[in-house]
């Protein structure tokens, strides 16, 4: 609720046409500010994201593999996903957002409930999710570079990536309602992101039943991961 408050105290207190959103642990490139706005001079377009990258990328084993995994988060899922205008989560360390379309979606970002509760965790996806919905298009700017830093040990990163998948979760319902819109592909991508997790996670369950129970390989499950880790890169 903090992020939230202070994101929308903010965005009223604006005056500009177009507001940029970075984390505080953000660092942009010098170029970053005019990229995104070369961009935005597109009236259709709500909202645009930088490319992320690891900021303490060399520190560890862990900062290097986030730092691949934004790079094909970025340069793969978003690029593709910006060929059909529909980025799907602008993501919060760097994106710029039309301020008049910002506010027409204000009422609906401030008063967003989850469980009964006020929401207080995926600001960014849901913020994006409610630009697709009201008409605008989303973007992705490859050379607009934003390094950020990412978690250095397991446990904060895993607690990272379980926040984000309920954000995740939580909005592919308001989602689904814009899939009649979207472009096939985009309806698959959406759709992937989502049972994807789910039969990975089958999969891991049977494959140990089987190893527990029959004491044989479980090629079935080594298959699926294969098949998913294929599909993802």
């Amino acid at each position: 609720a903090g992020k939230r408050k202070a994101q929308i105290a903010a965005i009223r207190r604006s005056s500009g046409d177009l507001l940029l959103n970075v984390d505080s642990d953000t660092t942009l490139a010098p170029d970053v500010v005019t990229k995104l706005v070369h961009k935005m001079r597109d009236p259709s377009i709500g909202a645009v994201m930088g490319q992320l990258v690891a900021r303490n990328r060399s520190d560890t084993w862990l900062t290097r593999l986030i730092d691949m995994e934004y790079w094909l988060a970025c340069n793969e899922e978003r690029a593709a996903q910006a060929r059909f205008g529909a980025v799907m989560c602008c993501c919060g360390p760097c994106a710029m957002y039309r301020r008049s379309a910002l506010l027409l979606l204000l009422d609906q970002y401030e008063t967003q409930l989850f469980r009964g509760k006020t929401s207080d965790f995926g600001e960014d996806r849901h913020l994006t999710i409610l630009m697709l919905k009201a008409g605008f298009r989303t973007e992705y700017v490859a050379d607009a570079i934003a390094a950020t830093v990412v978690p250095d040990r397991l446990a904060p990163y895993l607690r990272q990536q379980l926040r984000w998948a309920r954000s995740t979760f939580r909005d592919t319902l308001l989602a689904l309602r814009l899939l009649r819109r979207l472009d096939r592909y985009l309806t698959l991508d959406v759709i992937g992101q989502n049972l994807g997790p789910l039969l990975l996670a089958v999969s891991v369950l049977m494959g140990l039943a089987q190893i527990a129970v029959a004491a044989t390989i479980p090629w079935s499950t080594i298959t699926m991961i294969a098949f998913m880790t294929v599909v993802r890169t």
